[in-house]
Protein backbone atom coordinates (compact mmCIF):
# COMPACT_ATOMS: atom_id res chain seq x y z
CA UNK A 1 0.00 0.00 0.00
CA UNK A 2 1.10 3.45 -1.09
CA UNK A 3 1.15 6.05 1.94
CA UNK A 4 -0.43 9.11 -0.41
CA UNK A 5 -2.43 11.17 1.43
CA UNK A 6 -6.21 11.39 0.92
CA UNK A 7 -7.42 13.15 -1.24
CA UNK A 8 -10.87 13.53 0.71
CA UNK A 9 -10.28 17.05 2.91
CA UNK A 10 -12.55 15.67 5.37
CA UNK A 11 -10.72 12.29 5.78
CA UNK A 12 -8.50 12.24 9.31
CA UNK A 13 -6.05 9.16 7.86
CA UNK A 14 -2.43 10.09 6.89
CA UNK A 15 -2.22 7.18 5.04
CA UNK A 16 -4.88 5.69 2.03
CA UNK A 17 -3.39 1.84 3.65
CA UNK A 18 -5.10 3.36 7.18
CA UNK A 19 -8.55 4.51 5.36
CA UNK A 20 -10.78 1.88 4.87
CA UNK A 21 -13.27 3.37 2.06
CA UNK A 22 -9.77 4.67 -0.51
CA UNK A 23 -8.11 0.73 -0.66
CA UNK A 24 -5.33 3.06 -1.35
CA UNK A 25 -6.41 4.52 -4.54
CA UNK A 26 -4.67 7.55 -5.49
CA UNK A 27 -7.77 9.69 -6.07
CA UNK A 28 -7.14 12.82 -7.98
CA UNK A 29 -6.87 16.11 -6.15
CA UNK A 30 -10.29 18.34 -4.91
CA UNK A 31 -9.76 21.73 -5.88
CA UNK A 32 -8.11 23.26 -3.10
CA UNK A 33 -11.16 25.97 -2.61
CA UNK A 34 -13.40 22.89 -1.86
CA UNK A 35 -14.41 20.65 1.39
CA UNK A 36 -16.88 17.86 0.67
CA UNK A 37 -17.58 15.62 3.67
CA UNK A 38 -19.59 13.05 1.73
CA UNK A 39 -19.57 12.04 -1.71
CA UNK A 40 -22.79 9.62 -2.80
CA UNK A 41 -22.81 8.14 -6.23
CA UNK A 42 -26.15 7.62 -7.57
CA UNK A 43 -26.17 5.02 -10.01
CA UNK A 44 -28.05 2.58 -12.20
CA UNK A 45 -27.82 -0.69 -14.34
CA UNK A 46 -29.75 0.90 -17.27
CA UNK A 47 -31.13 3.99 -18.22
CA UNK A 48 -34.74 4.81 -17.75
CA UNK A 49 -35.19 4.25 -14.33
CA UNK A 50 -35.30 7.67 -13.48
CA UNK A 51 -31.88 7.88 -11.35
CA UNK A 52 -31.65 11.76 -12.21
CA UNK A 53 -35.21 11.99 -10.64
CA UNK A 54 -34.06 10.13 -7.77
CA UNK A 55 -30.83 12.39 -7.46
CA UNK A 56 -32.61 15.29 -7.47
CA UNK A 57 -35.22 14.01 -4.67
CA UNK A 58 -32.55 13.37 -2.33
CA UNK A 59 -30.90 16.64 -2.90
CA UNK A 60 -33.73 18.36 -2.02
CA UNK A 61 -34.45 16.66 0.94
CA UNK A 62 -31.49 16.92 2.52
CA UNK A 63 -30.90 20.44 1.36
CA UNK A 64 -34.19 20.79 2.99
CA UNK A 65 -32.78 19.43 6.44
CA UNK A 66 -30.39 22.26 6.45
CA UNK A 67 -27.37 20.73 4.72
CA UNK A 68 -25.23 22.18 2.32
CA UNK A 69 -25.64 20.03 -0.79
CA UNK A 70 -24.26 19.63 -3.98
CA UNK A 71 -24.89 17.66 -7.17
CA UNK A 72 -22.36 16.50 -9.97
CA UNK A 73 -24.25 15.83 -13.22
CA UNK A 74 -21.84 13.12 -14.87
CA UNK A 75 -24.42 12.00 -17.18
CA UNK A 76 -22.24 14.01 -19.65
CA UNK A 77 -24.23 13.16 -22.57
CA UNK A 78 -27.56 12.85 -20.95
CA UNK A 79 -28.18 15.87 -18.63
CA UNK A 80 -31.32 16.41 -16.78
CA UNK A 81 -30.86 18.23 -13.67
CA UNK A 82 -30.35 21.68 -14.45
CA UNK A 83 -33.69 21.61 -16.40
CA UNK A 84 -35.51 20.14 -13.26
CA UNK A 85 -34.46 22.89 -11.40
CA UNK A 86 -35.36 25.98 -13.88
CA UNK A 87 -31.63 26.88 -14.37
CA UNK A 88 -30.83 28.50 -16.82
CA UNK A 89 -27.46 30.54 -16.44
CA UNK A 90 -24.39 29.42 -17.08
CA UNK A 91 -21.41 28.84 -15.10
CA UNK A 92 -18.69 31.37 -13.76
CA UNK A 93 -15.07 31.11 -13.23
CA UNK A 94 -11.99 33.21 -12.13
CA UNK A 95 -8.70 32.06 -11.84
CA UNK A 96 -9.33 29.93 -8.59
CA UNK A 97 -11.87 27.53 -10.78
CA UNK A 98 -15.20 27.13 -11.99
CA UNK A 99 -17.85 28.45 -9.68
CA UNK A 100 -21.40 25.87 -10.00
CA UNK A 101 -24.78 26.75 -10.29
CA UNK A 102 -27.43 27.49 -6.99
CA UNK A 103 -30.77 26.70 -7.41
CA UNK A 104 -33.17 28.29 -5.75
CA UNK A 105 -33.43 26.38 -2.96
CA UNK A 106 -29.84 26.78 -2.39
CA UNK A 107 -28.16 23.38 -4.04
CA UNK A 108 -24.93 24.17 -5.84
CA UNK A 109 -25.09 22.44 -9.21
CA UNK A 110 -22.93 21.47 -11.90
CA UNK A 111 -23.30 19.81 -15.43
CA UNK A 112 -22.01 20.17 -18.72
CA UNK A 113 -24.92 21.98 -19.81
CA UNK A 114 -24.56 24.87 -17.40
CA UNK A 115 -20.78 25.22 -19.69
CA UNK A 116 -22.31 25.05 -23.45
CA UNK A 117 -23.14 27.66 -25.26
CA UNK A 118 -26.56 26.34 -26.17
CA UNK A 119 -28.08 23.76 -23.66
CA UNK A 120 -29.37 21.42 -26.41
CA UNK A 121 -26.43 20.98 -28.02
CA UNK A 122 -24.95 17.69 -28.54
CA UNK A 123 -21.87 16.23 -26.71
CA UNK A 124 -20.56 13.77 -29.29
CA UNK A 125 -17.48 12.85 -27.51
CA UNK A 126 -15.59 9.48 -26.19
CA UNK A 127 -14.67 7.53 -23.68
CA UNK A 128 -11.61 9.47 -22.37
CA UNK A 129 -12.75 13.02 -23.11
CA UNK A 130 -16.39 12.12 -21.19
CA UNK A 131 -14.10 10.82 -18.16
CA UNK A 132 -12.15 13.95 -18.43
CA UNK A 133 -14.64 16.06 -17.71
CA UNK A 134 -15.72 14.64 -14.97
CA UNK A 135 -12.46 14.25 -13.73
CA UNK A 136 -13.20 18.62 -13.95
CA UNK A 137 -15.95 18.43 -12.16
CA UNK A 138 -14.19 17.29 -9.26
CA UNK A 139 -10.71 19.13 -9.93
CA UNK A 140 -11.57 22.42 -11.16
CA UNK A 141 -15.23 22.67 -9.54
CA UNK A 142 -15.32 25.14 -6.48
CA UNK A 143 -17.45 23.59 -4.15
CA UNK A 144 -17.26 25.92 -1.27
CA UNK A 145 -18.02 24.15 1.62
CA UNK A 146 -20.56 20.79 1.43
CA UNK A 147 -21.92 18.07 3.42
CA UNK A 148 -22.88 16.15 0.62
CA UNK A 149 -22.00 15.93 -2.68
CA UNK A 150 -24.57 13.53 -5.21
CA UNK A 151 -22.90 12.62 -7.96
CA UNK A 152 -25.67 11.56 -10.59
CA UNK A 153 -24.15 8.90 -13.03
CA UNK A 154 -24.46 7.92 -16.27
CA UNK A 155 -26.75 4.09 -16.90
CA UNK A 156 -24.22 1.33 -16.92
CA UNK A 157 -20.53 0.25 -16.18
CA UNK A 158 -19.02 1.90 -18.74
CA UNK A 159 -15.87 4.90 -18.70
CA UNK A 160 -18.04 7.52 -16.79
CA UNK A 161 -18.77 5.84 -13.92
CA UNK A 162 -15.28 3.46 -13.62
CA UNK A 163 -13.44 7.34 -13.77
CA UNK A 164 -15.83 8.20 -11.46
CA UNK A 165 -14.77 5.40 -8.76
CA UNK A 166 -11.19 5.88 -9.68
CA UNK A 167 -11.23 9.35 -9.22
CA UNK A 168 -13.33 10.53 -6.59
CA UNK A 169 -13.65 9.50 -2.86
CA UNK A 170 -16.94 8.19 -2.66
CA UNK A 171 -18.37 7.20 0.44
CA UNK A 172 -21.42 4.93 -0.77
CA UNK A 173 -23.69 4.28 -3.95
CA UNK A 174 -27.65 3.81 -4.00
CA UNK A 175 -28.63 1.42 -6.53
CA UNK A 176 -32.05 2.90 -8.74
CA UNK A 177 -34.10 0.37 -9.85
CA UNK A 178 -37.46 -0.53 -11.09
CA UNK A 179 -40.17 -3.34 -10.95
CA UNK A 180 -39.22 -4.69 -14.30
CA UNK A 181 -38.13 -8.62 -14.79
CA UNK A 182 -34.43 -7.38 -15.82
CA UNK A 183 -34.24 -5.91 -12.62
CA UNK A 184 -31.87 -8.61 -10.68
CA UNK A 185 -29.74 -8.49 -13.68
CA UNK A 186 -28.90 -4.86 -13.62
CA UNK A 187 -28.71 -4.36 -9.90
CA UNK A 188 -26.15 -7.09 -9.67
CA UNK A 189 -24.15 -5.25 -12.39
CA UNK A 190 -24.27 -2.36 -10.16
CA UNK A 191 -23.88 -3.92 -6.99
CA UNK A 192 -20.85 -6.05 -8.55
CA UNK A 193 -18.83 -2.62 -9.88
CA UNK A 194 -19.18 -1.23 -6.85
CA UNK A 195 -17.72 -4.51 -4.97
CA UNK A 196 -14.94 -4.36 -7.33
CA UNK A 197 -13.97 -0.50 -6.27
CA UNK A 198 -14.63 -1.34 -2.80
CA UNK A 199 -17.60 1.48 -2.27
CA UNK A 200 -20.29 0.57 -0.31
CA UNK A 201 -24.21 -0.13 -1.57
CA UNK A 202 -26.53 1.93 1.21
CA UNK A 203 -29.30 0.13 -0.44
CA UNK A 204 -31.76 0.12 -3.42
CA UNK A 205 -34.44 2.64 -4.12
CA UNK A 206 -37.15 1.64 -6.38
CA UNK A 207 -38.61 4.18 -8.65
CA UNK A 208 -41.91 3.69 -10.36
CA UNK A 209 -42.84 0.79 -8.11
CA UNK A 210 -47.24 1.99 -8.54
CA UNK A 211 -49.62 4.05 -9.64
CA UNK A 212 -52.16 5.21 -7.20
CA UNK A 213 -55.80 5.46 -8.62
CA UNK A 214 -56.45 9.20 -7.75
CA UNK A 215 -60.14 8.33 -7.38
CA UNK A 216 -59.97 4.57 -5.18
CA UNK A 217 -56.58 4.66 -3.96
CA UNK A 218 -55.82 1.55 -5.43
CA UNK A 219 -52.43 0.88 -5.95
CA UNK A 220 -51.67 -0.24 -9.67
CA UNK A 221 -48.59 -1.92 -10.56
CA UNK A 222 -47.87 -0.61 -14.18
CA UNK A 223 -44.55 -2.30 -14.43
CA UNK A 224 -45.75 -5.57 -12.70
CA UNK A 225 -45.01 -7.30 -9.39
CA UNK A 226 -41.71 -5.75 -7.78
CA UNK A 227 -38.21 -8.09 -7.56
CA UNK A 228 -36.91 -5.41 -5.21
CA UNK A 229 -37.23 -7.45 -1.86
CA UNK A 230 -36.27 -10.97 -3.79
CA UNK A 231 -32.92 -9.08 -4.86
CA UNK A 232 -32.40 -7.17 -1.61
CA UNK A 233 -32.60 -10.54 0.22
CA UNK A 234 -30.17 -12.08 -2.18
CA UNK A 235 -27.64 -9.28 -1.97
CA UNK A 236 -28.21 -8.53 1.36
CA UNK A 237 -29.09 -5.04 1.14
CA UNK A 238 -31.64 -2.66 2.46
CA UNK A 239 -34.76 -1.32 0.11
CA UNK A 240 -34.86 2.45 0.95
CA UNK A 241 -37.70 3.43 -0.99
CA UNK A 242 -40.44 2.43 -3.18
CA UNK A 243 -41.21 5.67 -5.40
CA UNK A 244 -44.75 5.75 -6.71
CA UNK A 245 -45.54 6.95 -10.19
CA UNK A 246 -46.27 10.60 -9.71
CA UNK A 247 -47.68 13.02 -12.33
CA UNK A 248 -47.01 16.11 -10.05
CA UNK A 249 -42.97 15.38 -9.49
CA UNK A 250 -43.00 14.82 -12.87
CA UNK A 251 -44.99 17.39 -14.21
CA UNK A 252 -42.52 20.46 -11.39
CA UNK A 253 -39.00 18.59 -13.16
CA UNK A 254 -40.73 19.54 -16.71
CA UNK A 255 -41.47 22.98 -15.25
CA UNK A 256 -38.13 23.35 -13.80
CA UNK A 257 -39.69 23.73 -10.03
CA UNK A 258 -37.98 20.66 -8.86
CA UNK A 259 -36.56 23.06 -5.55
CA UNK A 260 -40.23 22.90 -4.13
CA UNK A 261 -40.48 19.51 -4.55
CA UNK A 262 -41.20 17.01 -1.45
CA UNK A 263 -40.67 13.67 -1.71
CA UNK A 264 -42.06 11.34 1.35
CA UNK A 265 -40.94 8.04 -0.14
CA UNK A 266 -36.85 8.44 -0.11
CA UNK A 267 -37.10 9.17 3.71
CA UNK A 268 -35.17 5.96 4.54
CA UNK A 269 -32.70 6.82 1.92
CA UNK A 270 -31.96 10.34 3.56
CA UNK A 271 -31.20 8.81 6.31
CA UNK A 272 -28.75 5.99 4.98
CA UNK A 273 -27.00 9.26 3.89
CA UNK A 274 -27.28 11.21 6.69
CA UNK A 275 -25.52 7.81 8.70
CA UNK A 276 -22.30 8.06 7.74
Amino acid sequence: MSDRQCSNTSCTETSCENCSHRQGIAHEKLNERSSIKKVIGIVSGKGGVGKSFVTSSLASELAGLGYKVGIMDADITGPSIPKMFGIKEKASGDENGIFPVVTNGGIKVISVNVLLENEDDPVIWRGPVLGGAVKQFWTDVVWGELDYLLIDMPPGTGDVPLTVFQSIPVDGIVIVTSPQDLVKLIVKKAYNMAGQMNIPVLGLVENYSYMECPDCGKKIKVFGESKIDETAQELSLKVLGRIPIMPQMAQSADEGKFDSVKNPYIEEAVNSIKGL
